[in-house]
Formats: C-alpha cells, structure tokens, sequence
C-alpha cells in the first residue's frame, strides 16, 4: 500500500482553509480582504494570518513572526489594501518559510 504524502506547503494548504471557512482556520477576518488578497500570486507566496480584525502577511509558517510586511485592516477597501500591499512589498521578499522567524544575530560583544 502507498501511503498518501501531501506535498503542499502550509501555505499553500492554509489559504484554501481561509477561503473556504474551514473550521480549523483563524476567525476575525472579512471574506472580502481574504479573497482580495488571495487573488494576489505574490500575496499567495505569503502566510496569511488573521488576528484582531487584520489580514497580515509573513515569510514564515511558525510563531515568532516575521512581522515586517504590511498588512491589511479589514475595515478597508480590500481590493485596493490587496494591490497596496503587493506594492509596499519589499524586493526580497520571497515564498514563506516553514519554521519561526530566525531572531536576529546578537552584537558581539
């Protein structure tokens, strides 16, 4: 017998549980600015995270967060906070990694 392996990424599995309300998924959110920001491809490279009525984006899978990427308030037009988004990402900005943040190297002392 074969045993079924996923080969999708966290982030490729987590944006379909956004859209589909999948009862795993966060809560607090708007379809709106998770379907906006969905159809956004370098936006879909990013993991999504909703929290405290805010979409927000990381380059990684696992707490702690990047946390340097904008984000969308979902109070807003969410077509336009998606493609103001995708404009204020920065040029290395790359597919989500799938482990915690790295903490930033310590000076030498």
């Amino acid at each position: 017998m074969i045993d079924d392996i996923s080969t999708e990424t966290v982030v490729e599995t987590t944006w379909p549980q956004l859209l589909e309300h999948h009862p795993d998924a966060r809560r607090g959110g708007s379809p709106g600015a998770i379907e906006a920001a969905s159809a956004e491809p370098r936006l879909r490279q990013l993991f999504p995270f909703l929290s405290h009525g805010c979409l927000t984006f990381h380059r990684n899978t696992d707490y702690p967060w990047s946390n340097d990427l904008p984000f969308i308030a979902c109070t807003t037009p969410y077509k336009v906070s998606a493609a103001l988004v995708v404009v204020h990402l920065p040029h290395d900005f790359g597919p989500a990694i799938e482990s915690p943040w790295p903490e930033p190297s310590s000076a030498p002392s």
